[in-house]
């Protein structure tokens, strides 16, 4: 199975980050990373990620990558913002998006995962949602966009700041996706807790 870890935007995309300047893909990335991780550590599963610390990689590089590499499932990891991001809003939760078209295996792994993110963080569900977003409509493969919290409450704001919420989601992520596509673990493999 392949499955590619997007940490959705970069270093650089202006706008994407907490009021008090926690960038956004600095969450992402560390979540994606502790995700690939853990997945590593079953049977018959290539990880990859098409982000990168060096510049903010296009949807459309990201998406037609994941489409050339016949990837089996893309899941693009990202946190919530209301309103322009400059101030602290009081909307909270987990949601997990699929395309509009709502295709039958995206939206039944978006439920799993989105289970199991508010099963590990405790934090609200605001439920599996469809969008038109780029990277579920251009990808040919099941795909799904998670939102592990609002950047924007200053509770969960603090939260995606701080490393064991960042392998919270991680793990809840991957153990969705093992769960899903009924991975086995390696033997001998530890991962992380």
């Amino acid at each position: 199975m392949k499955l590619m870890l997007d940490a959705g935007h970069g270093y650089g995309t202006t706008g994407k980050c907490t009021p008090d300047g926690f960038p956004e893909y600095a969450f992402n990335r560390k979540v994606a990373m502790y995700a690939r991780k853990i997945l590593e550590s079953y049977e018959g599963i290539e990880v990859y990620l098409p982000h990168s610390d060096c510049e903010d990689v296009s949807l459309s590089d990201r998406t037609e990558r994941a489409n050339t590499l016949k990837m089996d499932c893309y899941v693009s990891i990202h946190a919530n913002a209301f309103g322009d991001g400059s101030e602290w809003t009081s909307p909270e939760g987990i949601e997990t998006y699929v395309y509009v078209s709502k295709p039958k295996e995206a939206m039944m792994l978006a439920n799993v995962v989105q289970s199991k993110l508010v099963k590990e963080t405790g934090r609200p569900n605001r439920g599996v949602k469809t969008a038109n977003f780029h990277v579920l409509r251009e990808t040919k493969m099941t795909a799904i966009l998670v939102e592990c919290g609002f950047m924007t409450n200053k509770i969960e704001g603090y939260l995606l700041q701080m490393d064991p919420y960042q392998q919270q989601c991680a793990k809840a992520i991957a153990e969705g996706i093992a769960s899903f596509y009924q991975l086995s673990e390696r033997h001998g493999t530890c991962i992380l807790n």
